[in-house]
């Protein structure tokens, strides 16, 4: 930190005859010249995917950048979206940032916690102490989980991350039509809706435009650093239609072939050396990876189910180039303002392509979070509604794979498919070479020292007091003006993720064949793969037999590494449907503080309760109890929690009381209904009762709702077992934000009105069938 300047003034005991300093008191300015900084950062991307590598989803945007400067052909990261944005954070590695795994399944141990410690000072603090304007504009999926509430702690939030100025959505994902959204220290409504035009890319660029533009009209010599970080191309993949359009039939010749035409497509583009090979398209042995991210062959696809597949790649393609149009309008300004110049744009994704769709896709992935299996049948009832707010859809594990090649295996992986990812770097003021490709290996964690070092400034010993941990990265400005093929002045980098492991030395890689999530343990007997990375970027020669001394040299480096950056105890547990595992998981998991009486209190007039904690009805028995002062007026929500893709609601309509429970957006949608009082206070309840569970291990069971004394209607519910989401459509008292639950109010949040309500009381105290099982998606369902 900064020390204050010493006031060099005069202090007598007259101010007229005291002379004042107001350098003093100023901030530092940054020198003068000094760049900008723009870091667009995309979600589940793999290398092969995007037209600047050879892939067939065009990127107008990153082309230009990539035409004015440099695609780095062996950028990695840590295979998972957390982990690899606390590298972006702070220049140290995943683990020693407490960012094992992604925030929604920290456990309690010093590398997985979710908690960047004090040592590892983010970037953006010496930026701002340095005179430059701080912004983060989009995902931000660092905050801890135990840190999400509005009530919370906001010391691991942007603003006290080093960020001036905050606009985006907290947690892995969110619904791009009707997001939710935080602006720096809170929860905001979105500014307008789908039918409106909103989407939240074009919402997302419309805030950074104004950031920078809000600085330059005050400032103009003041320097910023944007840290853009679209919800794209994570699932949901939402975009409007006419960018769908763009790529109707484009992928018809299914992932297979995608794979071999890429190929060809990243050699001849110098991405690839010529000699690389195509790695099988399940390159794993059975046993060592989960059946959930196996690949279907395209030819043993029907042609229903070949037709939905391909329109599911023309989705997430549309979804990819409307948010680089997105990114172009930044670009665009920068251009028309003279500041293009002079702003070092780093352009890249945060993991492979996102290999979580399963084999067969998903219309709605809140299934999975809900412990609840896709259906088939549903999803080709939906095709045509992909894309659009009606769907909350991921592509299949095939397209993971392609758009990952040639390497082995997708995001999560620490195979090259989980962990190589575009990067293009521009920055005309400071690099001479237009349109080249750089085939040095780095990292994610060198990202940091890279800006620290355009920007001329170093990591001090101590900050705040506390003595710092060096950073893990090195910078890569060596590499701007280097020959293409020139050597890399990064020697190591570990990685694990899930329980997959390996580690890159000096030309070559070794990686354990043990699947993340896979439930099978033996760590230290796990067979492991040496490829010399070098000449084979693709890993498909195992070369383990011939130099049996290199592959012990890089484990036992492997295993130095772990200990130096807190990557131990190792997690691969299965928590779906291994019970044990998950027993195991559940003790270790953050556990919301809960009252002796099992009740929860909510009040009128107050931001959104995260999932992860609010009160957790699923999978249990549970009461709620609205206190309501009503009017023939009243109408509107009492309580929402969820969106049409699964979420329950208590509200009155037209004299109604209704509660509708969504069970995952599959029919039929359950509802209960009475006439309404039209006068005076009463209690308003509805209350389920598990009896037994259903095949899929769903609550199952009666639902009654009641005013004040009477039993007014009953009928025969499901309950979701884990989790209506994985972040956002939070429990919301006297509103529905984002997405309704109900189609009864659909477009609307149906604000209560023409009446009161006092509070409303969850209450699980009196669940008398407890499954261990209820926390199944919310403790690691996906990432």
């Amino acid at each position: 930190m900064t020390d204050r300047k010493a006031f060099a003034g005069k202090i007598e005991l007259d101010v007229r005859d005291s002379t004042s300093d107001w350098d003093a008191f100023l901030p530092e300015k940054a020198p003068a010249g000094a760049p900008n900084v723009l870091v667009v950062l995309y979600d589940d991307t793999g290398q092969a995917a995007w037209s600047p590598y050879g892939g067939r989803i065009n990127m107008p945007t990153m082309q230009r950048l990539a035409d004015r400067g440099l695609t780095y052909s062996q950028w990695h990261t840590t295979a998972l979206c957390s982990p690899t944005r606390s590298t972006f954070l702070t220049g140290r590695n995943h683990h020693s940032n407490g960012f094992a795994t992604i925030s929604e399944s920290s456990t309690g141990f010093p590398g997985y916690n979710s908690h960047i410690p004090p040592e590892n000072v983010p970037m953006a603090h010496l930026l701002r102490d340095a005179g430059w304007a701080t912004f983060w504009v989009g995902k931000n999926h660092n905050v801890p989980i135990d840190e999400w509430t509005a009530g919370s702690s906001k010391k691991n939030w942007p603003l006290a991350q080093g960020y001036d100025r905050f606009y985006g959505f907290i947690g892995g994902e969110t619904n791009n039509w009707y997001p939710s959204l935080a602006e720096d220290n809170h929860y905001i409504d979105q500014p307008s809706l789908p039918e409106d035009g909103y989407h939240l890319s074009k919402d997302l660029a419309d805030q950074a435009l104004k950031m920078i533009r809000d600085v330059k009209q005050t400032d103009p010599e003041k320097p910023w650093y944007l840290w853009f970080c679209p919800g794209a191309n994570h699932a949901p993949h939402h975009a409007p239609e006419e960018y769908i359009a763009k790529y109707k039939g484009v992928f018809d010749d299914g992932y297979e072939a995608y794979r071999e035409w890429v190929l060809a497509r990243m050699i001849e583009k110098g991405v690839l050396p010529e000699c690389t090979e195509l790695t099988p398209l399940n390159p794993m042995p059975e046993g060592t990876y989960t059946a959930t991210d196996y690949v279907r062959p395209w030819a043993e696809l029907n042609a229903e189910e070949r037709a939905m597949f391909s329109r599911m790649a023309e989705v997430f393609a549309g979804f990819s180039e409307y948010t680089d149009a997105q990114v172009g309008r930044i670009v665009d300004y920068l251009e028309e303002s003279g500041q293009l110049d002079n702003t070092l744009v780093i352009y890249c994704a945060d993991n492979g392509a996102s290999g979580e769709g399963s084999p067969n896709g998903s219309v709605n992935e809140g299934k999975i979070f809900g412990g609840y299996p896709d259906d088939e049948e549903d999803n080709l009832r939906l095709v045509d509604k992909l894309g659009s707010p009606d769907t909350y859809n991921h592509y299949p594990t095939g397209w993971a794979a392609a758009f990952s090649t040639p390497y082995r295996m997708f995001k999560r992986y620490t195979y090259q498919g989980g962990i190589c990812d575009p990067m293009v770097i521009s920055w005309p003021a400071g690099i001479a070479s237009r349109g080249e490709v750089r085939d040095q290996y780095h990292h994610s964690t060198d990202i940091v020292a890279t800006i620290l070092d355009v920007c001329g400034l170093e990591l001090p010993d101590q900050y705040n007091g506390v003595e710092q941990r060096p950073l893990d990265g090195v910078s890569m400005r060596y590499s701007f003006d280097a020959p293409a093929n020139g050597p890399t002045e990064k020697k190591t980098q570990y990685y694990e993720m899930l329980g997959s492991r390996g580690i890159w030395h000096e030309g070559w890689k070794a990686v354990a064949e043990h699947g993340p999530m896979g439930g099978f343990g033996g760590f230290d007997t796990d067979v492991w793969q040496l490829f010399h990375s070098d000449v084979d970027r693709a890993e498909a020669h195992d070369l383990a037999a011939e130099h049996p001394e290199k592959l012990e040299e890089l484990k036992a480096l492997w295993m130095s590494e772990a200990e130096a950056n807190h990557v131990l105890p190792l997690n691969d547990l299965q928590i779906i449907g291994n019970v044990k595992d998950f027993e195991t998981f559940i003790k270790m998991e953050f556990h919301l503080p809960v009252s002796p009486t099992g009740q929860y209190t909510y009040y009128p007039g107050t931001s959104e309760i995260p999932e992860r904690s609010a009160a957790n009805t699923h999978g249990v028995s549970y009461k709620v109890l609205a206190e309501v002062d009503l009017t023939p007026e009243s109408e509107g929500v009492i309580f929402a929690h969820g969106s049409r893709f699964g979420g329950h609601s208590l509200f009155i309509k037209d004299g109604q009381v209704v509660y509708v429970y969504n069970f995952l957006g599959v029919p039929p949608i359950y509802r209960v209904t009475a006439p309404a009082p039209t006068s005076g206070k009463h209690i308003i309840g509805v209350e389920f009762t598990k009896t037994g569970m259903g095949e899929h291990r769903e609550g199952v069971g009666p639902l009654a709702l009641h005013i004040d004394e009477e039993k007014v209607a009953e009928t025969e519910i499901r309950t979701v077992l884990g989790h209506f989401s994985l972040c956002g459509e939070g429990l919301c008292i006297g509103y529905d934000s984002g997405d309704a639950v109900a189609a009864d109010y659909a477009g609307s949040r149906f604000d209560f009105t023409g009446g009161e309500i006092a509070k409303v009381v969850f209450d699980i105290a009196d669940d008398a069938y407890i499954d261990l099982e209820t926390h199944l998606a919310a403790a690691m369902s996906r990432d």
